[in-house]
């Protein structure tokens, strides 16, 4: 089964024009003179000696970027500054790239989840979290934030719609198959879906966004292939195999975000947002997700944590001065009204606010795309 192009997935754009995260902008930029004034990140210079000895370097800031001695001798006197790798982390602080799937679950095939830099990286932040080390929080800070620029980047012109959703929503559900077609139809209307990142109704809307380039039978295969692991309990190693399983069976499928964090980190990411923004600070993630989500937001049903992002999102939009409140379409009346009533407080915040037109609430998952088309004309 090959991709559809009528279904192609919103188009992603480069970064900006002064930093280089790749050998190959590397070697374009210096061929054209010099890197005097641009930021390097991540990038193995240790091939790389001789370019930089000749290079005009003046006012450079190579981060993370490993180089020879003569070369990082060389480039500190001429004016640059250079901040060394960390030795023995499982994660680079400096980071110019936002994660792949393979890069967080490298390793899966032969070790298991436990073997993978995902893994590692939780025992290292519950090792460090707590101990008060100002040096494990510094690199934790310096990480995230070199990940809210990559995202950024990655979202430069995107239409993004946000799609948030519990974590226990298992494969082989009405619910999950739901939420992977809502992904499916927000990524073929051109919006860039992002979700949490983690496992459940965040998997379903990233995976609907892999499946968008291909034709309709491909999803309900792939959800048929992913319900023999329904759950990432007891098994996250069967949970994201079974996922890669179905990566390796349609490649190439279609572009999205997500955005984990390591402070839920018994949560893994998935293996269907094309786009992995891993966060250590919870609250960064929480709030960079919502802020990111300009297109609008869809809640699924969910716990304590959907409820949290609701009024979180709520918040701008009922102090919004412009009369321009994101869209906020919530899915399941009887959850939203009933079992956890969070739909009346904001219709009460909602009075007499100009978030009043951009919020609505429809009783199935299929409506909302069509609610969210209505509050973006409103």
């Amino acid at each position: 089964m090959q991709p559809n192009p009528e279904h192609a997935s919103a188009p992603q754009l480069p970064g900006t024009d002064r930093e280089i995260e790749t050998l190959a902008e590397f070697d374009e930029v210096t061929a054209r003179g010099g890197v005097a004034g641009y930021r390097v990140q991540a990038v193995d210079l240790t091939q790389r000696t001789s370019a930089l000895l000749a290079a005009d370097v003046a006012g450079a800031v190579f981060l993370g970027c490993p180089m020879g001695q003569e070369a990082a001798d060389r480039v500190r006197a001429a004016g640059a500054l250079v901040f060394p790798p960390v030795p023995g982390l499982p994660f680079n602080p400096y980071r110019g790239l936002l994660y792949a799937p393979d890069d967080l679950f490298a390793g899966l095939a032969d070790g298991g989840y436990e073997a993978t830099p995902d893994a590692h990286a939780y025992a290292w932040f519950q090792r460090t979290k707590s101990d008060g080390d100002v040096f494990a929080s510094m690199l934790r800070a310096i990480h995230d934030d070199s990940i809210s620029d990559a995202l950024d980047e990655i979202l430069v012109g995107a239409r993004v719609v946000g799609v948030m959703g519990g974590h226990a929503m298992a494969r082989g559900t009405d619910e999950y198959a739901g939420a992977a077609r809502l992904g499916r139809e927000l990524a073929r209307a051109g919006f860039t879906v992002a979700t949490g990142g983690g496992p459940g109704a965040m998997e379903a809307a990233n995976l609907g966004a892999y499946a968008a380039p291909f034709d309709d039978e491909m999803l309900d295969e792939a959800l048929e292939l992913l319900a023999k692991a329904p759950s990432f309990t007891p098994s996250i190693t069967e949970w994201a195999k079974a996922a890669f399983a179905v990566r390796e069976r349609w490649p190439s499928g279609g572009a999205s975000v997500g955005i984990p964090t390591w402070f839920y980190g018994h949560e893994p990411p998935n293996a269907f947002a094309s786009h992995l923004a891993k966060y250590f600070a919870n609250a960064t993630r929480e709030d960079g997700l919502l802020a990111r989500s300009n297109a609008g937001v869809v809640f699924l049903p969910g716990a304590a944590g959907t409820v949290q992002e609701i009024f979180d999102n709520a918040t701008p939009n009922y102090y919004e001065s412009r009369g321009e409140p994101t869209p906020m379409v919530l899915v399941g009346r009887a959850h939203w009204t009933e079992h956890l009533p969070a739909w009346p407080l904001l219709k009460a915040l909602a009075k007499e606010r100009p978030m009043e037109a951009r919020i609505a609430l429809v009783d199935t998952v299929e409506e909302a795309p069509g609610a969210l088309g209505a509050l973006r004309s409103a």
